[in-house]
């Protein structure tokens, strides 16, 4: 279900979250999708030499996940992603499951702008994406 906050209804400290286990699928789909077919993402053999010992999910994979978040709970529907900054601080690896949340932080009533933390957390509650999103609530 896509909810639709209106912007004055949107208080600073609200938060919404999104989980999902990202699989073998999600990441060969991610590639074929995007064309980012860097062995530490699909070459066991390769990815066992790494610093990781094992394949990793890509870093804008994991960190799409804030989007969905964004543009089906918080606002929600009519929600134009201005921007977005990030900083990777671990790995997804194939069989985690990732909780992206964002909580507003800030609003420009001006301009109809929230300013939003957005975070990705695996199952364990490591951090494994940081940053800022901004938003802007549009008219349908």
């Amino acid at each position: 279900m896509v909810t639709d906050i209106p912007y004055e209804q949107i208080k600073i400290g609200e938060k919404a979250s999104f989980s999902k286990t990202i699989t073998q699928e999600d990441v060969s789909q991610f590639a074929e999708l995007t064309g980012d077919f860097n062995p530490i993402h699909i070459d066991d053999e390769f990815a066992s030499k790494s610093m990781f010992k094992k394949r990793i999910a890509h870093g804008m994979l994991t960190s799409s996940l804030i989007s969905v978040v964004l543009g089906t709970k918080l606002p929600g529907a009519n929600t134009l992603y201005l921007s977005q900054n990030l900083k990777f601080l671990a790995p997804c690896y194939i069989g985690d499951t990732l909780t992206a949340t964002v909580e507003v932080v800030d609003k420009k009533d001006d301009k109809n702008y929230s300013i939003l933390k957005t975070i990705v957390t695996n199952q364990l509650g490591i951090d494994l994406v940081q940053g800022e999103a901004v938003v802007k609530k549009i008219i349908a």
